[in-house]
């Protein structure tokens, strides 16, 4: 485990306690039962996407399904599942989309370089079009009677 990703979870470790000891009970006991269960849970819902709100992570979505989908990877990390299985299983389940950051393969080239395949063919119809143009446009060479009248005018 990278230092980033164990201060990811150190921080979500915080977050999570200092949840539970707010959400306290009326007899003081934590409503989280693991602690450890619920920072993992923390740390994987910022990687996930709520699949109702679809530009939010399933930490911050409040959506009846995203609760379900928190119950669902709690349940599943309480069966001993690692990060990656549990991401797995929801990509088989929901597909892609559900990753905020989908893997680099075949199916998702379309989401990562789609938008620079866009931007380089547009530049290339913009260079087009600007070399028609410059075409199109003939510059215009005055005769000397043009000019002299010219001339005139702009002396006043």
């Amino acid at each position: 485990m990278s230092l980033l990703q164990r201060c990811w979870l150190g921080l979500a470790f915080c977050v999570a306690a200092l949840n539970a000891h707010a959400q306290a009970g009326p007899e003081g006991a934590p409503l989280a039962q693991d602690p450890v269960v619920e920072a993992r849970l923390v740390v994987l819902s910022q990687e996930l996407r709520c699949l109702v709100c679809q530009n939010e992570s399933l930490a911050s979505s409040q959506a009846e399904l995203a609760d379900d989908l928190r119950r669902e990877v709690r349940e599943l990390i309480r069966q001993g599942k690692t990060d990656p299985e549990v991401k797995d299983f929801l990509v088989s389940r929901y597909g892609d989309f559900v990753l905020y950051r989908p893997e680099v393969k075949p199916l998702t080239w379309v989401l990562w370089f789609g938008p620079f395949v866009l931007l380089l063919v547009a530049l290339v119809l913009l260079g087009r079009y600007v070399q028609e143009r410059r075409l199109q446009i003939k510059p215009q060479t005055l005769s000397d009677e043009e000019r002299a009248r010219a001339e005139q005018l702009l002396k006043g």
